[in-house]
């Protein structure tokens, strides 16, 4: 416990914290029945909506897919640069 807490505020994660990590993601995937492919494609379109308004680091743009015991969420993270200027309609 104490060393979960630890980790925590030192952002320090184990091996054993990241497999445990992407086993709960791979439930939930299996779960939804979502696939791999599919994860990838809404990906690149909400990185392709997002990117009209914002300049974003793709690099470290993370999504997921969280599950309690009724609800599923998606959360999708990644830092802004920048907002681009408003084009006006010609």
């Amino acid at each position: 416990m104490l060393n979960s807490l630890i980790n925590k505020l030192f952002n320090k994660t184990t091996s054993k914290d990241t497999a445990k990590k992407r086993l709960q993601f791979a439930l939930v995937y299996d779960r939804l029945e979502v696939s791999d492919d599919i994860l990838k494609d809404m990906q690149k379109e909400i990185v392709d909506v997002i990117s009209r308004y914002f300049v974003i680091d793709q690099e470290q743009l993370k999504l997921d897919i969280t599950r309690d015991e009724d609800l599923s969420a998606l959360m999708f993270n990644t830092p802004i640069i920048s907002a681009k200027p408003r084009q006006r309609m010609a």
